[in-house]
């Protein structure tokens, strides 16, 4: 029987490009497909900020953070709330993972060349109680060089395979179908599409100009989520979070479409925890777009005052930083689909970090100077091109034009001033002593214990309305959509189930398409810096356990 490769993956994102270095270096031979032009090489990654989760690392000792193997395995567990049958290799996953983390993940990144920032940020923090949601301590460590930093070795180590023969780059090759021999999946069907130099993020267009069939002994999805395609968000958006938004935000190319996923899943895949999903509730138009809806997403200090559009405070613990599903469950429940964070010029200087490769280009560009100089900026200049330029900000010097300005944006009288002003005032009487009973003030007062925070996150406290720390700004914020938690179902072997809880032969999963791991490794929840580590450590296990299969 004659086949084209050891290997078909298909997805030349980060998972994708994982598991084809481990078959390269087990020294198969391995076709990679993707739908989108070669300038997109990385997939989401490349526009990632970077983010990884790392369980008691030298930075975090360092920092003098005290973490553990047990404290962040109750932190994931607390967070997933595993609770289905389908959920026994999902919560195998993240036990798996943790040790990962906890374990070889960190030297195994660096031996190839993988550096860190040695400030590490405490992300997705709950705010609940010991068993429930959230990072009990900072973990989210980012890479020096962003997304762009963390795919280089990745791509290195294929494009070495391309130069020994081992490794064939398909690129504009749609993928659409998937068929079996004697039982086994082993051959991959679909549309050549036309060459295009899109930018990378851009439409790249889907005239077709051919076919293609291509066989192999085993085939690797890694064709990622469904954040870029709206109305499949909406189609499995979970009933738990009420009605989908009307408005909404993309965090990813319109390429992300899912449907791999569907593909998949005719030839026999197990696709599981479809309605568990991962939206971002401090998006903003990005005011120099690079795709459709193209959304940038805050990340956020804890000093921020989050409004409703309504102009009523949320609810405790819904502070910035600390539960994102949780205010989307929340917003989803007020009738509206967008929120506002309002502060002034000394909070967004020192806590507002724009998410992403572009937007951080001290970081990606790995310059120790521009760093610095961001540092010593009074808003950083990412941060200052939104103020200037972005759809969704208002600044103002007096809170009466801040917020006609607010009801303009929106173009509805949601806000009344009196009621805005009423919540400003009563949360800054809260900062005038050491005592206090806002939980979000004494957040604060909590985030400048951590050094780290104290150092470049959050800004000492100080009335909103102090003249002396404006002006003014509001910042409406938009449901942002990013990752699907569900997928296909995998074993601890990246092999990919059948409904009947069997091995579809000849067929791997890794990265988002499976959850991040076994259809689901998150759960209902995920913590910061688990997205790229999911997808490293799935299609490490994908390409190994393929490489094994093939040999």
């Amino acid at each position: 029987m004659t086949y084209d490769a050891d290997v078909i993956v298909i997805g030349a994102g980060l998972a994708g490009l994982v598991a084809t270095a481990e078959l390269v270096d087990a020294g198969r031979k391995v076709i990679l497909l993707d739908q989108e032009p070669e300038q997109s090489i990385g997939g989401q990654a490349h526009w990632s900020f970077g983010g990884l989760f790392f369980v008691d690392s030298p930075e975090q000792r360092r920092m003098r953070i005290k973490d553990s193997h047990a404290l962040a395995l109750q932190d994931w567990l607390g967070t997933a709330g595993f609770d289905r049958e389908e959920d026994a290799w999902p919560r195998r996953w993240a036990e798996a993972y943790v040790d990962f983390a906890a374990g070889e993940k960190r030297p195994w990144l660096h031996r190839q060349g993988v550096r860190f920032f040695p400030v590490v940020g405490w992300a997705e923090r709950g705010g609940y109680d010991a068993n429930g949601h959230g990072n009990s301590v900072p973990r989210f460590h980012i890479t020096w060089g962003t997304g762009p930093g963390l795919v280089a070795p990745f791509e290195r180590r294929v494009r070495e395979g391309v130069a020994r023969g081992l490794v064939r780059l398909a690129f504009r090759h749609r993928v659409t179908g998937l068929s079996a021999t004697a039982g086994a999946v082993d051959t991959v069907t679909g549309e050549i599409l036309e060459p295009s130099d899109a930018v990378r993020g851009t439409a790249s267009g889907r005239e077709t100009t051919g076919s293609f069939s291509l066989r192999a002994q085993a085939v690797i999805v890694t064709s990622g989520g469904i954040g870029g395609n709206h109305d499949l968000v909406r189609a499995q958006w979970p009933a738990r979070l009420g009605t989908p938004p009307q408005r909404m935000l993309s965090g990813v190319p319109a390429h992300v479409d899912g449907l791999m996923l569907g593909i998949a899943e005719a030839a026999g895949a197990s696709h599981i925890n479809k309605d568990r999903m991962w939206h971002y509730t401090e998006g903003i138009q990005n005011w120099d777009p690079i795709w459709a809806k193209h959304g940038i997403r805050i990340l956020p200090g804890p000093s921020p005052l989050w409004l409703d559009a309504t102009g009523k405070r949320l609810p405790v613990p819904l502070f910035p930083g600390f539960d994102t599903l949780g205010t989307l469950d929340h917003i989803m429940k007020t009738g509206h689909d967008h929120t506002w964070f309002v502060l002034n010029q000394r909070i967004i200087g020192k806590e507002f970090a724009l998410s992403g490769s572009e937007q951080n280009p001290d970081l990606t560009g790995k310059s120790v100077r521009d760093v610095i100089t961001r540092a010593r900026q009074a808003v950083p200049g990412p941060v200052k091109a939104f103020m200037d330029h972005g759809a969704d900000f208002v600044v103002e010097r007096d809170l009466s034009a801040l917020v006609r300005g607010m009801n303009a944006v929106t173009k509805e009288d949601l806000l009344d001033e009196a009621a805005v002003r009423r919540e400003i005032v009563a949360r800054d009487r809260e900062i005038a002593n050491p005592f206090t009973k806002d939980l979000q003030v004494t957040a604060i007062h909590g985030a400048r214990r951590y050094l780290g925070d104290k150092l470049i996150r959050t800004a000492a406290p100080h009335r909103i309305l102090d003249p002396g720390a404006g002006p003014l700004i509001a910042v409406r914020l938009s449901i942002l959509t990013r990752k699907s938690l569900g997928g296909l179902e995998t074993d601890l072997s990246s092999r990919v189930l059948t409904g009947a809880g069997e091995p579809l032969p000849g067929v791997y999963a890794a990265g988002e398409a499976a959850g991040f791991g076994g259809g689901g490794v998150h759960g209902y929840r995920a913590l910061e810096g688990t997205f790229l580590g999911g997808c490293i450590f799935s299609g490490r296990a994908a390409g190994r356990a393929a490489a094994r299969a093939v040999g």
